[in-house]
């Protein structure tokens, strides 16, 4: 990785491109098995076909000397059935078997002698699954579907895994902490390209504000924890891995929009009567999916935005304020007095909420190329951003336009080709990019210097922030994965 960084007094610029191999995370699951007689032999040479009822996509291949056969890089979106034949014996067929991600489901079929022109049709069969070697726990779309995610973050669905915490002291971030670790510690993967935070100043782990892909996405989730094997690296906690939803045959979608304002939120705590913030916010989004060539060429295509605001429920003594400082309101009256009238500079109200904003795209193309390739393409945008305090203890206070706009434009694509050359050899190659701006904007301009001034109990700001509005904070990652 090129890293630069220039330091000096109360300003950085930081400016990184790079050009990594790609810590290949699973995107795909696999079916394997074996094939025996009604007296434990092996049968060579059946054959054993494949097929996504859903897309269409089918694969055939032969099983070998002892019997087994395998089918690797598998789309996780839809059900498979899978049908075996061979010459002397009655086939057997499963229907309906869905699959997780970056796991083998092992199937047994057990052929009976006969015609060999009789398909047995057999009801879902659960499949088994081997986990990978290391703690995981992987959630499907039903997971997503069911469980409360009221955040419609991930971070809603992978709490349920008991080795992972989400801190929601730190409202907005809820950052996730895998065997007590630091979210900076996490790698957070989409479609096999890594979204970490690539200098590791926020909190929640993400490059972004907020989660940097739509929730109505995402077809898997997958968290591991010390995963032992030599494809994953980069990360010392867990590794979160989003597969997104692919198209299908059918045309299908969801929307969704909630709202919320100051007027739905309480207006006492612990009894004591407090003045919330006059705020709404509201956020809204569509996935939909479909053929774009029938059992060839899919799509499928999520937006989000949100139309939020950020509230700072801190205030001087008698104010009503949920969180009073020690700051009397004629002490505040003297400080913007002086600041208008003796040095001619508008130091801003006391904040109450500002808006942000936060907005997602997402577009998949999947290709059935032939019966023995198939090929995978993700665009993901995000950009949001908050408005947030640069002196935040209570112990300090600061007025509007010494808060700061934090944001970030991320971008990134990905694209993977699945070829089977041989019943025993396939490949798998994916290839990745992300570039991500990320703007720290002082709310009052830059044209002030920040002045602390010091009461006996709290320090109030005024003026921009002292550094942060200096920092660029740019990079670009390819990356490559050949498997």
């Amino acid at each position: 990785m090129f890293n630069q960084r220039w330091a000096g007094g109360a300003a950085a610029l930081a400016i990184a491109a790079s050009l990594t191999p790609a810590y290949a995370q699973e995107i795909t699951a696999s079916i394997r098995g074996d094939v025996v007689s009604s007296t434990g032999a092996p049968i060579s040479g059946a054959t054993v076909t494949v097929t996504n009822t859903e897309t269409g996509f089918s694969r055939s291949t032969t099983s070998s000397a002892t019997g087994s056969f395998s089918f690797r890089g598998l789309s996780v979106t839809g059900a498979y059935d899978v049908t075996v034949s061979a010459a002397g014996f009655d086939g057997e067929r499963v229907q309906g078997l869905v699959l997780s991600l970056g796991q083998a489901s092992d199937l047994s079929f057990v052929l009976n002698s006969g015609a060999g022109d009789e398909i047995i049709v057999r009801a879902v069969r659960p499949a088994g699954v081997e986990t990978a070697v290391g703690p995981t726990a992987t959630f499907n779309l039903s997971d997503l579907r069911e469980v409360p995610t009221i955040n419609r973050n991930i971070t809603d669905v992978v709490r349920l895994d008991p080795r992972v915490f989400v801190d929601e002291s730190r409202s907005g971030v809820d950052p996730i902490q895998c065997g007590g670790k630091n979210p900076r510690f996490n790698s957070l993967t989409l479609d096999g390209v890594r979204l970490n935070d690539g200098f590791g100043l926020n909190s929640n782990g993400f490059p972004t504000e907020r989660q940097p892909f739509p929730f109505d996405a995402i077809e898997q989730v997958a968290v591991e924890l010390a995963p032992f094997d030599v494809e994953y690296g980069g990360f010392t906690a867990c590794n979160i891995n989003a597969v997104t939803k692919s198209g299908t045959n059918s045309f299908s979608g969801t929307a969704f929009v909630d709202y919320t304002d100051d007027g739905l939120t309480g207006d006492s705590l612990e009894g004591e009567d407090v003045v919330s913030p006059e705020f709404d916010e509201v956020r809204y989004g569509i996935q939909f999916g479909g053929p774009i060539i029938k059992d060839t060429l899919f799509f499928s295509v999520a937006y989000e935005k949100l139309e939020g605001a950020n509230l700072f429920t801190r205030g001087v003594q008698g104010s009503g304020a949920i969180n009073e400082v020690d700051l009397s309101q004629a002490q505040l009256d003297e400080i913007l007095d002086i600041a208008r009238n003796v040095y001619g500079y508008e130091p801003g109200d006391v904040p109450s909420s500002f808006d942000n904003e936060d907005e997602k795209i997402l577009v998949k193309l999947d290709w059935n190329i032939n019966d023995n390739h198939r090929a995978a393409f993700t665009y993901n945008y995000n950009d949001g951003f908050n408005i947030t305090q640069s002196d935040g203890d209570q112990d300090e206070f600061e007025l509007s336009n010494h808060l700061y706009e934090r944001g970030a434009e991320l971008k990134n694509y990905s694209g993977a080709l699945f070829s089977d050359w041989t019943d025993s050899f396939s490949t798998e190659i994916r290839l990745g990019y992300v570039d991500l701006d990320n703007r720290q904007n002082s709310i009052g301009g830059t044209d002030f210097g920040e002045i602390t001034i010091e009461t006996p109990d709290v320090d109030v700001y005024i003026g921009g922030d002292d550094s942060r509005q200096s920092n660029l904070l740019e990079y670009e990652i390819f990356q490559f994965a050949a498997k």
